[in-house]
């Protein structure tokens, strides 16, 4: 019987030998998979605290507007997720080498547009995931579909920039991704209070 050895050369490469333009294209697409990931995770506690203290019957009890518990909850986790996405963001221009100092303001911008969309239909499922026993498994399954449309428009605003692509196709994605935002806040200002009640 022959004997077949494995050596490490033979071995599956765990990283990949990337020329700088493929670098650029995929740049934007790690970045925004960054936020999203630390977005998951900071949205599963959005509403536990509430939850297990018992505090948030004491909020539906209290003659507020649902939409006013809504926009809070919607700002401080838009404020979480920017504070650490500012702080991430000089790391990811120095470790890819990047030059988009002449368009930070867009792309600083962008990243809002994005934040608020992905947020947005966050702070509704994660109004939905506290009442489940399995809230850390049922928040990405009922948020990563819905939450494509923002994703893909930022991912590929991002990525314009990245590229220093012209003008129109940039302004193009910036455009659809406003609307995209308008459209899941608007939607998720008016389901919030159906949910919470549940």
């Amino acid at each position: 019987t022959e004997i077949y050895t494995l050596s490490l050369h033979d071995a599956l490469p765990i990283s990949f030998d990337l020329s700088r333009k493929e670098t650029l294209q995929i740049a934007s697409g790690i970045l925004w998979t960054a936020f999203i990931f630390s977005g998951i995770l900071g949205l599963n506690r959005s509403f536990l605290y509430e939850k297990e203290d018992g505090a948030l019957e004491g909020l539906l009890l209290t003659p507020v507007d649902r939409g006013a518990l809504f926009f809070s909850k919607l700002l401080s986790n838009f404020c979480v997720l920017f504070a650490f996405e500012i702080f991430l963001l000089p790391f990811f221009i120095l470790f890819f080498n990047l030059n988009v100092f002449s368009h930070i303001h867009i792309l600083l911008f962008v990243m809002v547009l994005g934040t608020l969309g992905f947020v947005s239909v966050g702070t509704l499922f994660s109004a939905v995931a506290v009442h489940t026993r399995m809230r850390e498994i049922m928040l990405p399954l009922l948020l990563l579909p819905v939450s494509v449309p923002v994703l893909v428009g930022a991912v590929e605003a991002t990525s314009c920039i990245i590229m220093n692509t012209e003008w129109e196709i940039m302004r193009l994605w910036i455009q659809r991704l406003f609307f995209i935002d308008v459209i899941y806040c608007t939607a998720s200002f008016l389901l919030f209070e159906y949910v919470i009640t549940e």
